[in-house]
């Protein structure tokens, strides 16, 4: 897992990227392949199954690697871009 700023590049690269949005919850997830994103809104903290831990909010970009077992948690709603791969 790793949390970044993007360049403007980056962002601009996203526009062709799939979008989605979620509420305040929390819920396990696991990537299948490897998944890029761009937050658009919003704040969260994803914790792996082996404890690590990261936190991100409006304007971050963030990587999950495949593979990945963890447990989302949304503290304000989020709206992100993703690209799979």
């Amino acid at each position: 897992m790793r949390v970044k700023k993007p360049t403007q590049k980056e962002i601009e690269t996203t526009q062709s990227w799939g979008e989605w949005s979620k509420e305040v919850s929390e819920f396990s997830w696991l990537y299948n392949e490897k998944e890029t994103c761009y937050i658009l809104e919003g704040e969260a903290e994803v914790t792996a199954d082996n404890g690590d831990k990261i936190r991100f909010k409006t304007g971050d970009w963030v990587e999950f690697p495949q593979g990945l077992s963890c447990n989302w948690r949304i503290t304000k709603d989020i709206r992100k871009k993703f690209l799979f791969g």
